[in-house]
């Protein structure tokens, strides 16, 4: 585990926690909408539940208002670096 969370990672709670299948490189080039590849609210919050039990902090309050993943990693990220 690392202090970065990735796109393959973050795939793979897509589909642990969302219930969505996605390739790790169509997050990566196409910066899609989390309600275009069908990830809806509440399989965010069950993303950002899981980042906080892996962790053991909490995520800021924004990430699961993110709109695609790429602003979804840069929020987390940017708080897992700084130890927010």
């Amino acid at each position: 585990m690392t202090d970065r969370i990735t796109v393959e990672e973050l795939a793979e709670l897509m589909k642990k926690s969302a219930g969505v299948t996605v390739a790790p490189e169509e997050l990566g080039l196409h910066n899609p909408g989390f309600d275009t590849l069908g990830v809806d609210s509440l399989g965010l919050l069950g993303i950002v539940g899981e980042l906080e039990n892996r962790y053991g902090t909490a995520m800021p309050p924004d990430a699961e208002r993110s709109k695609t993943p790429r602003q979804f990693l840069d929020l987390v990220n940017s708080a897992l670096m700084t130890g927010a």
